[in-house]
């Protein structure tokens, strides 16, 4: 037995190693706080390129490390940013190889309202910067749609209120899609109803609604917040067709109510949107109808007063008509009349032609015309004649005339023509360009030559080369 007692003590103390005592903390760590939820400020957060988030949560006196691992980051309903103020809720562990303790992350929510607020605030301006809260984008309802989309719970009051309101006003023809209005995924399942709808072709089994209802409850800004998402926003904001956002009360405001075509304060409100009262419509008809007897009525009690004034300035028609029959029967026994005498004077007249026409007055007739022709072809060669000289004589001089104005003559007076290679004439010293060939017609003869020198003055020489008679005494034209 030794003297000191504390050394006897401390040799009965057992010996861990480091790895045991870690794994000995790890597992009271875990024991004691399993499942906790912790409030904190996100600080230093990061996104490891395996998809595990990093960051840590701080309130004023201390700091917290955390990790969410990759599959739980994707199903997370706030994207961590730092600064956000959050609750997260998860289980503490220790990390042995830096000897800390941390958080592991098991859903992630915002804490407090400021919090919330200051988030949707900051979504709006993006989403706005974006234009997807355009109201040149937003299109009009229909006056009474066939057929209308709700996207709301199967369970709640909501879709009863719409239903009941819709059967008051104008009964359609609804579809419903069931979808969570609140909690996780519920944001998710809002934005593939809408493009769902969108998806249904005219002629498909299920009918493409005609108009859309986005509608829930009223609630808390954390109740209503899957309605703030940007996936539903988007959702919204793409949808052909026309959507009527009807969530919350009057006073709630969420960012697909910017994105819609038209948002209800309630979703009753909304019913009343989407159709109008039938029995207005119908005393609005009937009221129509007889505003448009009333007006035929008289319009064809003005058109009857403005024809008996017309008639009444008109003769009697029996009369025209008797007079006309009248008329009619006096021209037609004029008509008898007068064919009988016309048939007696063309009866004269043939006979009076056929007594002047005697056989010997025939016969002289007859022989004065052949003498005629006799005479006419005697004297036809002689004017013939006459006429081709003077013909000969105008080509004669037409032909001298012509022969004057040839370039030809001005050839033989020493002058030469100038072609390019296709045979157009060149007439201007700015229209040749060095080496370029060019033909040169003299009076009797043609040869080929090649521009030299430079510039546009004129000042160039051609090279002639004879392609015409070896015996041409014009020679170079230099």
């Amino acid at each position: 037995m030794t003297d000191n007692p504390s050394s006897d003590l401390a040799h009965n103390l057992p010996e861990y190693s480091v790895s045991e005592l870690s794994a000995a903390l790890k597992r009271t760590v875990e024991d004691a706080y399993g499942h906790v939820r912790v409030r904190g400020e996100i600080s230093g957060f990061k996104r490891a390129a395996s998809g595990h988030l990093y960051m840590a949560l701080k309130d004023a006196d201390a700091v917290l490390d955390a990790v969410c691992w990759r599959g739980t980051a994707n199903r997370l309903a706030v994207d961590p940013e730092d600064g956000l103020e959050v609750i997260a809720t998860g289980r503490v562990t220790t990390y042995a190889a830096r000897s800390k303790y941390q958080i592991v992350i098991e859903s992630l929510e915002l804490a407090g309202e400021g919090a919330l607020l200051k988030l949707l605030e900051e979504r709006r301006k993006k989403l706005a910067a974006e234009g997807l809260f355009d109201e040149a984008r937003k299109k009009p309802r229909p006056f009474l749609p066939e057929v209308i989309g709700v996207v709301t719970s199967p369970t709640g009051a909501v879709i009863r209120d719409i239903l009941h309101r819709l059967a008051d006003r104008f009964p359609r023809h609804v579809l419903l899609w069931p979808v969570l209005v609140q909690g996780e995924g519920a944001a998710e399942q809002v934005a593939a109803a809408i493009r769902g709808f969108n998806a249904l072709r005219p002629g498909a089994p299920v009918p493409r609604p005609d108009l859309l209802i986005v509608a829930r409850g009223g609630g808390s800004l954390e109740d209503l917040w899957a309605f703030n998402e940007e996936i539903v926003v988007r959702a919204a904001a793409e949808s052909e067709i026309p959507l009527i956002s009807a969530v919350g009360h009057e006073t709630d405001v969420t960012l697909i109510d910017f994105a819609a075509d038209l948002r209800a304060p309630t979703p009753t409100a909304a019913a009343e949107l989407a159709v109008p009262v039938r029995a207005e419509l119908m005393a609005q008809l009937l009221d129509d109808g007889r505003r448009l007897v009333r007006a035929a009525d008289r319009m064809l009690g003005e058109y009857r007063i403005r024809v008996e004034g017309l008639a009444r300035g008109l003769p009697d028609p029996q009369r025209i008509l008797e007079t006309a029959v009248q008329r009619l029967d006096d021209w037609a026994e004029r008509q008898a009349n007068a064919m009988a005498g016309l048939l007696r004077h063309r009866e004269q007249e043939l006979a009076r032609a056929g007594a002047g026409l005697r056989p010997g007055a025939l016969r002289r007739e007859i022989t004065r015309g052949h003498d005629q022709v006799a005479d006419l072809a005697r004297r036809l060669p002689a004017g013939l004649d006459r006429i081709v000289e003077a013909k000969d004589r105008a080509l004669a001089g037409a032909a001298a005339l012509l022969e004057s104005y040839s370039y030809q003559r001005v050839l033989e007076r020493g002058f030469v023509l100038v072609r390019d290679l296709a045979g157009r004439p060149v007439t201007m010293a700015a229209d040749t360009e060095p080496e370029m060939q060019v033909g040169l017609r003299f009076s009797d003869g043609e040869v080929d030559a090649v521009i030299t020198g430079s510039g546009g003055s004129g000042k160039r020489k051609a090279s002639p080369r004879r392609r015409a008679k070896s015996d041409d005494k014009q020679g170079s034209l230099l």
